[in-house]
């Protein structure tokens, strides 16, 4: 049913149904699940443990920065995941999801079913490509192979690092894709969608725009929205969202156009596609999880996590510049720093080692004329709304530039894939990274869980105590 407002309430109890004695079913299945994980399963449970430590002692600085928060994970684990398609609330979360994709993204249509931001790209070009069809796409994207039959032309940026709109216009003139791709991984400046549906317009080309590196900060109203310029929005749940594995489709003015095949609209067609895809249903755990994900990014909190990740990213940009580093387009308009490390003479795989071992993390990518391989790179993208949403700004992201300039300038490489690293550096750098963290946990976890961390041992002889053994006298 529906309340005022237009927010989706959920169907109350049918007949038979009922929560635990003290009306607390969800709590009793999510937040006591690791207890019994301890006591049964102790490696496990240690390896959970230990993951959880290493996130909330690491600075996260790659690009898929975002952490999922305990609602999120509480969600993720909770009864729903034993939820058939069509049964009990499935009906309704998903409505819940949907509706909270389209007002975060200002949409008017959004599909949460694809399982991955992979599955939501696969899921577009399956209604769009036919053998024979041409998609251009961002060179630095790691686009994927074509569909069968069908053909990907690289789309690359200039040699100051920045799209080159006309390249892509006669790019798009002369091999006329079906579909133009726009979005790139590494890319640290701001898309001008309405100039690259410009130049989908004259091809004849269908647009999709891949918004997963700043989809935090197209919720926020910090990047410009393509939701109207492109035929389709795809991004995912996870990385630069804080939500779980997961997809979105969003439209825009676009949904009600004619499908390429058949009758029917483009919105109707990615519905139909959508549910031939999942036979066996959604997976309702992770769609409630991103739809908890979806109400957090309308927050005020949210949106304010957005200013200071550009802030802190131009802080961060500033002082590595000052430093002698050189950036990728000079600098920044979103959260993403993109360092070229070939003056230096190191490999991106080198500095994103070396970072990792002091607590930091980066992804290595290329930069313009790279002459090594994707695999170890020239340069290292650094991102802050991972930061931003622990509460760090511009402060903290001008003293994460000292670190990693004090990390890297100590940092003797010995080839793209070894180095050397001053131990005395190493040790202050990590020093630094744990009191950073500590002045800024992950919100909403807790630095002290769990109370006892169990020790990783060889596998035993013995299993792990049996979840399904009923206590002596409940046997039938």
């Amino acid at each position: 049913m529906r309340v005022p407002g237009g927010i989706v309430q959920p169907p109350a109890p049918h007949a038979g149904e009922r929560a635990d004695a003290d009306g607390r079913a969800p709590e009793s299945a999510a937040a006591h699940g690791l207890e019994p994980l301890r006591a049964g399963d102790p490696e496990l449970y240690g390896l959970v443990a230990r993951e959880h430590r290493r996130q909330n002692a690491t600075l996260a600085m790659d690009d898929a920065s975002g952490v999922a928060g305990a609602a999120v994970l509480a969600c993720g684990g909770s009864p729903l995941a034993n939820t058939p398609a069509g049964c009990g609330v499935a009906g309704a979360v998903e409505r819940i999801a949907v509706l909270r994709a389209r007002l975060a993204f200002a949409a008017r249509y959004a599909s949460v079913r694809p399982a991955s931001g992979s599955a939501a790209r696969e899921l577009v070009l399956s209604i769009l490509l036919r053998p024979g069809d041409v998609v251009l796409a961002p060179e630095a994207d790691g686009f994927p192979s074509s569909p069968p039959g069908t053909v990907t032309v690289a789309c690359g940026a200039g040699a100051d690092g920045r799209i080159d709109g006309e390249a892509v216009r006669r790019l798009a003139l002369e091999h006329r894709p079906r579909v133009i791709v726009c979005g790139a991984s590494a890319h640290p400046r701001a898309t001008d969608f309405a100039a690259f549906r410009r130049i989908a317009d004259e091809a004849g080309a269908f647009l999709l725009a891949d918004i997963s590196p700043v989809a935090a900060l197209v919720a926020a109203g910090e990047h410009p929205s393509p939701i109207d310029h492109a035929h389709f929005t795809i991004t995912r749940t996870r990385g630069q969202l804080p939500g779980p594995r997961g997809g979105l489709v969003l439209m825009g003015r676009d949904h009600d156009a004619p499908a390429p095949v058949g009758e029917g609209t483009l919105s109707g067609a990615i519905e139909r596609t959508a549910s031939l895809a999942s036979p066996e249903g959604p997976d309702l755990a992770a769609i409630a999880a991103a739809a908890s994900m979806l109400a957090a990014a309308a927050s005020a909190g949210f949106h304010e996590a957005a200013r200071r990740a550009t802030a802190g990213a131009r802080a961060l940009a500033a002082g590595l510049a000052s430093r002698g580093w050189a950036l990728v387009t000079g600098g920044t308009d979103t959260h993403l720093v993109a360092v070229d490390l070939s003056a230096r003479g190191l490999a991106g795989a080198v500095a994103e080692r070396a970072l990792e071992e002091c607590g930091m993390r980066v992804s290595r990518c290329r930069v313009p004329g790279d002459g090594r391989s994707p695999a170890a790179a020239s340069g290292v993208r650094l991102g802050t709304h991972g930061l931003a949403l622990r509460g760090m700004g511009p402060a903290e992201m001008a003293r994460c530039a000292e670190l990693v300039d004090m990390v890297l300038a100590a940092v003797r490489p010995v080839d793209d894939d070894a180095y050397e690293l001053c131990p005395a550096v190493a040790a202050m750098a990590r020093d630094e990274v744990a009191a950073l963290c500590a002045r800024f946990p992950i919100p909403g976890w807790s630095a002290d869980w769990p109370p006892e961390v169990v020790s990783i041992a060889p596998p035993r002889a013995t299993a792990p105590v049996d979840p399904f053994s009923l206590p002596a006298g409940d046997a039938a």
